[in-house]
């Protein structure tokens, strides 16, 4: 049987190299949604583009005994049993071009303001192959994000992987959305622009403009694009926007340029996977989700990095929980594949901490690795005395100060002022310079107050 198969495939290719193949006719069988059932198709390829007529278009995503079945990524009108479906020969591709910047596009090629196509699209893979480990480097530039609570405490590295992680409206976009308005600090200079790319995945047409426009108002749209799919379009549109994003951000690093991708979010592209795995009939795994699914994420992360080239591809996925349970399935999966998580705290919200980060449960695995020396020292000092005093307020915090021995109430004041100096508006960078002048004297002061507990 395998024999049978290779030939196949070898026969294909050999007509695909010859510019001479035919391309297969066959018939929808069965219509669910945007999943169909085709027969026919004897010689169609995994993940090949297959038209439905003039009515839709989609790829291969399962090869059977009596058919194949196909994702719809794209429907004009609906789908009918009997309806005829082309093999085009030719693999699923995203649109891209150099002229994305500034605009909010999808994986066609489309301007979603105008309804345009722009006009030098070409075509790249929509799921890029691996990046081989010998093409990585070390991963050693900040990229600062101007917000005190990350870049002092967990910094993030170009070419680092960093996860946002938190429950609903605790402000997950907006530490995303003051990284790209900070890389406008960047953009001065002789060297290779920044670039930022948005993936918004299953919003409302009105939130994605309103991402559009405030990064308009701040001039952060000069180098960045959305790359949308909103909630009406079909769900593998959905599945493949952030892979196709990933695949555009790889296409500019290659080319020397540090690339910012934010993926808002993965909780939604889990959800979409599992529902089209269902629809298709995968056998689920665990919380429904199919089995490949830790796969599919771990496979478009690993795109993140630091690439010879001198660019970078620095990948912010976001992922929202309920009840701060940062434990589920996919938290734990995605928690487990990148290189550290900012969390953000309900809790701390309501409190009215800005921005809202548990400092507690907030890690970064390459942590000092992507800091100068005095940033690190800096850093490494504020945390311990933030940790600190974050683990005493809980115990004190109902505790009459007058009662407490000179130390620990210096310990709570000085705890306490550098919380309330982590506190930013939204869209306020903090240049690192401006950090040590803020932190400096504070944590000074804590670390002598320490010591001198110590001593006494």
């Amino acid at each position: 049987m395998s024999g049978i198969i290779q030939d196949i495939v070898n026969r294909k290719i050999e007509a695909i190299k010859g510019e001479n193949n035919v391309y297969d006719m066959g018939k929808v069988v069965r219509v669910s949604n945007y999943i169909l059932e085709a027969g026919g198709l004897d010689e169609v390829g995994y993940f090949e583009r297959v038209r439905i007529g003039d009515k839709a278009e989609g790829y291969v995503s399962r090869i059977g005994r009596t058919g194949v079945t196909v994702e719809v990524v794209k429907k004009h009108k609906p789908v009918y049993v009997g309806d005829e479906v082309t093999a085009t020969g030719e693999p699923f591709r995203a649109a891209f071009s150099e002229d994305y910047p500034g605009h909010i596009v999808d994986i066609f090629g489309e301007d979603k303001l105008s309804g345009n196509k722009f006009e030098n699209l070409r075509q790249i893979p929509a799921i890029a192959p691996n990046i081989p480990i010998m093409d990585r480097t070390s991963v050693e530039r900040p990229l600062y994000t101007g917000i005190c609570g990350i870049d002092l405490l967990y910094p993030i590295g170009r070419g680092q992987r960093q996860l946002i992680i938190g429950d609903k409206k605790t402000g997950k976009t907006q530490l995303a959305l003051d990284a790209i308005v900070n890389r406008k600090n960047e953009t001065a200079g002789d060297g290779p622009k920044p670039l930022c790319i948005y993936i918004a995945l299953g919003k409302s047409k009105k939130t994605v403009k309103e991402i559009y426009n405030a990064l308009l108002q701040k001039g952060a749209m000069s180098y960045t694009f959305i790359l949308t799919a909103f909630q009406e379009d079909c769900a593998p549109a959905l599945f493949l926007t952030p892979q196709a994003g990933l695949s555009m951000a790889v296409e500019f690093m290659q080319k020397g340029r540090d690339v910012l991708v934010v993926i808002d979010d993965l909780t939604q592209h889990a959800n979409v996977y599992r529902e089209i795995s269902l629809l298709a009939g995968k056998v689920p795994g665990r919380d429904a989700y199919p089995p490949d699914i830790f796969y599919t994420h771990a496979s478009m992360l690993e795109l993140g990095c630091q690439h010879k080239s001198g660019g970078s591809v620095t990948v912010l996925p976001i992922v929202e929980t309920r009840g701060g349970d940062i434990t589920d399935y996919i938290a734990t999966n995605i928690i487990s594949i990148t290189d550290g998580q900012i969390v953000t705290s309900a809790k701390a919200f309501e409190k009215g901490q800005r921005p809202a980060i548990d400092f507690g449960l907030s890690v970064s695995r390459l942590g000092g690795a992507v800091q100068t020396a005095e940033m690190k020292a800096l850093g490494t000092a504020a945390r311990r005395e933030l940790l600190s005093y974050l683990e005493t307020r809980e115990v004190f915090e109902l505790a009459n100060v007058d009662e407490m021995s000179p130390e620990m109430r210096a310990k709570i004041q000085g705890g306490r002022e550098l919380m309330n100096r982590m506190n930013q508006y939204i869209f306020d960078p903090v240049r690192p310079e401006e950090m040590k002048e803020r932190f400096g004297p504070v944590v000074e002061t804590l670390t002598a107050a320490v010591k001198r507990e110590a001593a006494g």
